[in-house]
């Protein structure tokens, strides 16, 4: 009986621990600091879904992203944002997939190794949602793609100490528009974009 007021204290200093890392970021954007960030590609990913020949939906991701983030939060319309992704670093689990992917009936990516995104305009939507218009250019092309977006927050890091801001974005882009459109209509031509990154403040 000694035990338990020890292991209900335990458990309280645990269940206490996650409010108190989520107490170092905030969506306040009187209190987030601006500046030029970098993303932090340990943290970040782009991961697309499409519906398989109607039965599912399958899952894969570009795990290896670079990008550079000027934030005003004073003044989020005038922030800039530029992302590259290697397309060729794509992962699905499945590796002979990711050949077929990665070959001429799909991203060709011997020719067109790389994505990139630079933002065009930003529109406040909500205290932490936006839209993010951009040019995409993928498998060659280039295309203006809308990225909704929400602001998780910012502050000091509570491991690294750094200064971070993270943001979550959704999209939908026709991949036939891109020039990739092995059989469509059987694998959707529709793809879901889920985004998530964190951007780290360049000492």
């Amino acid at each position: 009986m000694k035990r338990i007021p020890a292991l209900m204290l335990a458990a309280a200093l645990l269940a206490a621990a996650p409010a108190t890392a989520l107490a170092q970021a905030t969506t306040d954007l009187s209190k987030v600091e601006g500046g030029h960030f970098t993303l932090d590609k340990s943290h970040a990913k782009v991961v697309f879904a499409i519906t398989h020949f109607g039965f599912s939906t399958y899952y894969g991701a570009f795990p290896d992203l670079e990008g550079t983030l000027d934030f005003d939060p004073k003044a989020p319309a005038k922030s800039k944002l530029d992302v590259t992704i290697n397309v060729k670093g794509l992962a699905t689990t499945n590796p002979k997939l990711d050949e077929h992917l990665n070959s001429p009936d799909f991203f060709d990516t011997a020719k067109f190794p790389t994505a990139t995104f630079k933002a065009t305009k930003i529109e406040v939507t909500g205290a932490t949602t936006g839209k993010i218009t951009g040019d995409l250019t993928l498998h060659g092309v280039t295309k203006p793609v809308t990225l909704n977006a929400s602001f998780h927050g910012g502050g000091s890091n509570p491991m690294t100490k750094a200064y971070v801001v993270g943001f979550d974005a959704k999209a939908e882009v026709k991949r036939s528009e891109f020039g990739i459109d092995k059989y469509v209509p059987y694998v959707s031509d529709e793809v879901e974009l889920l985004i998530s990154g964190e951007f780290d403040r360049a000492q």
